[in-house]
């Protein structure tokens, strides 16, 4: 397991829900949200230079089938601008199923939704933070698909 600091990000419409790992890069937990939007990446940058993060993961909301629809556009676009901004790199996690595990978790815990909606986004972001920590841990490999691999390997697809 590389050690090192990662972030995951939930995109939503509402709330960019955070995560962050422990320096070994075992456990997950939750960051405060920022507003989505336009300066939603900055908010996140902050969170990349606070804790001089090694990577970072992105959410990609698929459906059940695992089709890609609008929401998926937005967190490839967004994830690409963070690629872009942030100078670490980034990988997209499948996140299907993570905003329902995060809902049962918090009213397995107590809460209503009411009272969990500002912090189910950092809910889902550690959920699927801890799988790609987890799946790097069993694997040896990082988890997901890298985003922006064309500038890797020397711009506009060309292999370098």
């Amino acid at each position: 397991m590389r050690p090192g600091v990662r972030i995951a990000c939930d995109v939503g419409t509402v709330r960019i829900g955070l995560a962050r790992s422990d320096a070994t890069g075992m456990l997950a937990v939750p960051l405060d949200a920022v507003p989505a939007g336009s300066a939603s990446v900055e908010g996140v940058l902050a969170a990349v230079a606070e804790w001089d993060v090694l990577e970072a993961y992105v959410g990609l909301p698929l459906h059940l089938s695992g089709a890609e629809g609008a929401s998926a556009l937005g967190a490839r676009e967004w994830a690409a601008l963070l690629a872009e901004r942030s100078g670490v790199p980034v990988r997209l996690i499948d996140e299907r199923l993570s905003t329902v595990q995060a809902h049962r978790g918090m009213r397995a815990s107590g809460r209503s939704t009411r009272e969990s909606r500002s912090r189910i986004d950092s809910a889902s972001a550690v959920i699927v933070l801890q799988a790609a920590l987890d799946q790097e841990q069993a694997t040896g490999s990082p988890a997901g698909e890298p985003v922006g691999q064309e500038r890797a390997r020397g711009g506009r697809g060309e292999p370098a």
